[in-house]
């Protein structure tokens, strides 16, 4: 087993505390430091997991602040937010269309409506305590035909 000095146990903690495995946080160590450490060496300085429960009040302080810190700062990550992944399944659904793949198109649109939730969600909801829920209505949609050039509905 390869000691650790401080440097390595803080890099350590704080790729856990972003939740990497500890066998991707042993391979970073070895890239980053060409220290070779095993996934217990690593689960040990999770305060989370059993094996981490003695880790040093340093340490657990460093992780659960990293830890914090990281989870406030995903909103600054584009794709975390839904209507840059909305805008971003908008412009590929045109380019599926474009390009006559409908069956994409269909997969994008289903997963669009996963993400807001509109497909899974029950959306009727109370006005007040004791008022009827209000249900969306259905409404008539017209179909024009795509294939003829002057359609009308």
């Amino acid at each position: 087993m390869a000691a650790l000095n401080n440097e390595v146990k803080g890099f350590m903690v704080q790729a856990l505390a972003c939740f990497d495995t500890p066998s991707q946080v042993a391979a970073a160590v070895r890239e980053e430091f060409g220290l070779e450490v095993t996934r217990q060496q690593c689960e040990a300085q999770d305060p989370t997991k059993r094996a981490g429960r003695d880790l040093a009040k340093k340490w657990v302080t460093l992780f659960h602040d990293t830890r914090k810190r990281f989870r406030e700062e995903t909103a600054d990550i584009p794709i975390a937010n839904r209507a840059f992944r909305l805008r971003a399944m908008n412009r590929f659904v045109e380019k599926a269309e474009s390009m006559k793949n409908i069956g994409l198109a269909m997969q994008i649109l289903e997963q669009a409506a996963k993400e807001t939730g509109d497909i899974y969600v029950n959306r009727a909801k109370k006005e007040e305590a004791g008022d009827e829920p209000v249900i969306p209505t259905r409404i008539q949609v017209d179909v024009v035909d795509a294939r003829k050039p002057n359609a009308e509905p």
